[in-house]
């Protein structure tokens, strides 16, 4: 599934899907599943199925398979670059901006009709 072309349900149900193949791979009953990721049999049930959990549920469904090395390759360190870090004056981004517009025209006065 090439899930930059997918919408967010159904990428969220493959991935659902996969722990519960998982899980199935390794032998393991939802219950014990559950039980090691301190969650509700019905939570983990949802997960699989739907893909509809919080993320907490999904990192502690991780951690139980011993997949939380995994984690870090959800998003990347936003740490900034030592490149980077000189144009900013060694300061850390606490807020996004609009990007500035460059006009496509010289501002003008306008002329009188």
């Amino acid at each position: 599934m090439d899930y930059s072309l997918s919408p967010p349900t159904l990428v969220a149900k493959d991935l659902g899907q996969r722990l519960e193949r998982l899980r199935l791979s390794r032998n393991l009953r939802r219950s014990d599943l559950a039980s090691a990721a301190g969650l509700s049999v019905g939570t983990l049930a949802r997960l699989e199925a739907t893909g509809r959990a919080t993320l907490e549920s999904l990192v502690r469904v991780m951690t139980a398979l011993k997949l939380s090395d995994h984690l870090e390759v959800l998003l990347p360190d936003a740490t900034l670059r030592p490149i980077e870090r000189a144009d900013t004056g060694g300061r850390q981004r606490r807020r996004a901006r609009p990007a500035k517009v460059e006009p496509t025209q010289p501002w003008s006065w306008a002329k009188d009709s």
